[in-house]
């Protein structure tokens, strides 16, 4: 093969950079922006849509307007040979066929699309196209765990043929869908891949990286021969398509990142299980000072109360800051219910809006700052820190991404920013976080 394709990452939150290392995180996707990541040495980059906290009617605007200008982009830079990865949830949340059929539609044709859901780092993996969420230790077909109830994107079946035929509503019936199997991915895929077209289906098994690395060896091939494949694709894939090297500096050194040996800030928006399991660990820690927001009045709330809440928390926030310590604001954690999906996404909106508030007027010499949640990561670096791009600093733990913002930030320069997805990681993960850039670790 003589050149590999350029891999390009359609992000619906910012975390799906949680495998790979040293490329470019483009927060905005005008023309110009895109064209920074086409020409970026790296093999791949990643555009950050946040698609997954809109409206399907948004979402797909969004990916047409991303879409249009990376066909402009594409062609301005002369580039031939390009792969697009439809980033999405391991624990299969997100606009699925939207954002897919979004894609194809301007950029297709694409003889098949597939979808690759593993995430090792976080313990999912797929076999006999059953997708497994791995919960204390135990393989659970993700139908069956809280993701698969989500209010937003819930569905009925981890049997991914099954899967598709629900979120198409049958356009694509569970026996089109091409099943790639253990067995298959093991024994080489090649010959069907070059048979594969008209976008048609597949769903990929994977129990281990090294069956994706083999899988993503034959797509290469197959793409270098002429085919044109389009994936919906939790991070391991990205793992496998980039190949990179080591990243430079190692998980457990990233101190060194950690501005002036200062204490830093942390912000948890993620209401999973598993955040609040790991927030309750997190606030035993020491040098910790924990700032809850009450949330729960935001929606009826005037701008004044509101405006009220936002300087107590920051001045409380200043405070520990003076006093040494990190503080970690966090919103109330009580379960809400809402009367319907626009309520609860506006809500969602107003709490971001908040905490992004607090982003803005958070110290300016912070020695780093985590952001814990999937969404809350994303508006903190569109929204609080206002950036364009950020490059990828790699993973400080398996599935968790440190990016670094731009030496000419106005207010935050060179802050390491990690971004800290709500589902992964054990009990001990954000406190573990905390303490490597604290050099306690």
């Amino acid at each position: 093969m003589t050149s590999k394709p350029k891999i390009i990452v359609l992000d619906d939150d910012p975390t799906g950079s949680q495998t790979v290392h040293s490329c470019l995180l483009l927060m905005k996707w005008d023309v110009a922006t895109l064209r920074l990541g086409l020409a970026d040495p790296s093999p791949i980059f990643f555009v950050l849509t946040n698609t997954r906290a809109m409206t399907p009617e948004r979402a797909l605007a969004t990916m047409q307007q991303v879409c249009q200008n990376l066909k402009q982009a594409i062609e301005a830079e002369g580039i031939q040979d390009f792969l697009v990865v439809s980033r999405s949830d391991s624990t299969l949340r997100g606009h699925y066929p939207v954002e897919t059929d979004a894609i194809a539609a301007v950029l297709g044709s694409f003889d098949a699309h597939f979808l690759t859901p593993a995430f090792f780092e976080g313990g999912r993996f797929t076999r006999d196209s059953i997708h497994y969420l791995v919960i204390n230790g135990v393989p659970t077909p993700v139908h069956e765990t809280e993701f698969a109830r989500d209010s937003v994107f819930g569905y009925q079946h981890s049997y991914l043929p099954d899967y598709v035929e629900e979120k198409t509503q049958g356009r694509i019936t569970a026996d089109q869908v091409e099943r790639f199997l253990l067995a298959d991915i093991r024994a080489g895929v090649l010959p069907r891949l070059m048979q594969l077209h008209d976008n048609q289906c597949g769903v990929v098994d994977a129990e281990t990286q090294i069956d994706l690395n083999q899988f993503a060896a034959d797509v290469l091939t197959a793409s270098s021969q002429g085919k044109r494949f389009l994936f919906r694709s939790a991070a391991s894939l990205l793992t496998a398509l980039a190949a990179l090297p080591p990243q430079p500096v190692a998980p457990e050194a990233m101190a060194r990142y950690t501005r002036n040996g200062q204490p830093g800030a942390i912000i948890v928006g993620s209401h999973v299980r598993k955040t609040t399991e790991q927030l309750e660990e997190l606030l035993k820690t020491e040098g910790i000072e924990a700032i809850e927001v009450d949330v729960v009045h935001l929606l009826e709330d005037s701008a004044a109360q509101r405006s009220q809440l936002l300087q107590q928390t920051l001045n409380r926030v200043r405070t520990a800051h003076r006093a040494g310590k990190t503080p970690v604001v966090f919103t109330s954690r009580q379960e809400l219910t809402f009367e319907n999906v626009q309520t609860r996404l506006d809500f969602g909106v107003a709490v971001s809006t908040l905490l992004m508030d607090i982003v803005q007027g958070l110290p300016t010499d912070i020695g780093f700052l985590i952001s814990k949640g999937g969404i809350t990561s994303n508006d903190t670096l569109s929204t609080g820190l206002a950036l364009t791009a950020a490059r990828l600093l790699g993973q400080i733990l398996p599935g968790v991404s440190a990016v670094r913002t731009p030496t000419d930030h106005p207010q935050f320069p060179d802050l390491p920013v990690v971004l800290f997805p709500g589902n992964v990681g054990d009990q001990m993960a954000l406190a573990a976080v905390y303490q490597r850039l604290s050099s306690k670790g």
